[in-house]
């Protein structure tokens, strides 16, 4: 598709691509994790990152309800990890060690799935210790399946547990009705995670539930990870996302979550995931996701270095 260039109308896929003012502040890496060989439910969410991208084109940097230009914000694409053709445990090294040493170099990192499998590759990069860190979801479903088939889309929150992360540290946001199980629910209750549902969400808001969240956490966590699985949306706005169902939350929710979470200064990573772009309509889907990218960034710039 032909756009229309005007240069008083600067486009979000030039400020991925480098495009910054002058004295922007480095503060974001964005790389794409096209893992999918896990998922429960087949797709081509290995085509996610690039439909992401491609969204950007019809996003400008600005703004408007906080006057902020994201050009302000230099952030680096470090391009897709060459790990489309791996099993999610055989990608668990390449997206750690990719999160890493991204951290290394941004306090922050924005992941475009692939499917939630790399949520736990990529939270384990906040390591070494576990106690100390901090997961919010916002997802339809627990994702607290057995392991015993090893790493897939619908455990990657049991193996964080297995491995030292702290239910009390764990809030999942916008859990459905007839989406999970009661066996994992009870995981979750004996874990001590913090569960706030979708309805909860539609009875006090999205900002609320975020606020809860992050507070708590930051009196126990030194770093946050944000996983917002796509299918947390109502499917009427998320056709791209096999897990999606009737009743789940808006766009203009989980962009909110996404701009909330990018304004604190202990989360460090937020993924993208569970789109599967060959089912999307109207670029929805895709649509959404560029638009929780974006809104991300947009809190970064109101973090205190950046204020």
């Amino acid at each position: 598709m032909t756009v229309h260039h005007d240069p008083n109308w600067p486009r979000a896929s030039r400020w991925l691509a480098g495009e910054s003012l002058p004295r922007a502040t480095s503060g974001l890496t964005v790389l794409g994790t096209p893992v999918c060989r896990g998922s429960i439910t087949p797709g081509r969410s290995d085509l996610a990152p690039a439909a992401v991208r491609a969204a950007l084109e019809r996003y400008s940097t600005y703004d408007l309800s906080p006057n902020r230009d994201l050009r302000h914000l230099k952030v680096t694409d470090a391009g897709d990890l060459d790990v489309a053709a791996l099993t999610p445990d055989e990608a668990f090294q390449p997206v750690r060690d990719a999160v890493s040493r991204a951290l290394q170099n941004s306090p922050a990192v924005v992941l475009l799935g692939g499917d939630n499998s790399i949520s736990y590759p990529a939270a384990m990069a906040l390591a070494p210790k576990p106690d100390r860190c901090g997961l919010i979801t916002f997802d339809a479903h627990f994702d607290l399946r057995h392991l015993e088939g090893g790493l897939t889309n619908g455990n990657p929150v049991r193996a964080l547990l297995r491995d030292g992360w702290q239910g009390d540290h764990i809030f999942q946001i916008g859990l459905q009705r007839f989406t999970n199980s009661e066996g994992y629910a009870k995981v979750a209750r004996d874990a001590g995670i913090h569960v706030i549902t979708a309805d909860q969400v539609m009875d006090y808001g999205i900002t609320k539930a975020v606020h809860q969240a992050l507070g708590h956490l930051q009196l126990h966590v030194d770093r946050i990870y944000v996983d917002l699985d796509l299918d947390v949306l109502d499917r009427i706005h998320a056709p791209a996302t096999p897990g999606s169902r009737p009743g789940g939350l808006w766009p203009a929710q989980i962009r909110r979550a996404a701009h909330l979470c990018g304004m604190h200064p202990k989360v460090y990573v937020m993924d993208l995931v569970e789109m599967d772009p060959t089912q999307d309509i109207a670029d929805i889907t895709a649509l959404t996701a560029a638009a929780c990218l974006l809104e991300f960034a947009s809190g970064m710039l109101a973090r205190p270095n950046h204020a």
